[in-house]
């Protein structure tokens, strides 16, 4: 048996691969269409002003909304194209509608 510094490592290595992708593998991956849909009742929606239609935004309660600002072309929103639903980074386990809106707007790139 090798114990040299560099067999070590080798074997850390390898290990370390074998294990990230067995989690990969049998990881299961959350699809917008698994998760359930954004409640605008949620405390934490409630609180960012979400609306599961923008055009129904409080313009008074919040001026900084605009009429082109939606969740499809928010940096948060993680979905698919032409997707009525996606996740997003503020509320985890939930989807949000695409032609949605919250204060944490951020315009993407």
């Amino acid at each position: 048996m090798d114990n040299s510094r560099r067999s070590f490592f080798k074997r850390g290595l390898g290990t370390v691969a074998a294990v990230s992708i067995a989690q990969l593998v049998t990881q299961r991956t959350a699809f917008a269409a698994d998760l359930p849909h954004l409640d605008e009742a949620n405390a934490q929606a409630v609180s960012l002003g979400y609306k599961a239609d923008g055009a129904t935004v409080d313009k008074a309660k919040f001026p900084r909304h605009e009429d082109a600002m939606t969740c499809t072309n928010c940096v948060l929103f993680v979905g698919a194209a032409g997707a009525e639903w996606g996740g997003c980074g503020l509320f985890a386990g939930q989807a949000v509608a695409a032609k949605g809106w919250c204060n944490a707007y951020a315009k993407k790139a």
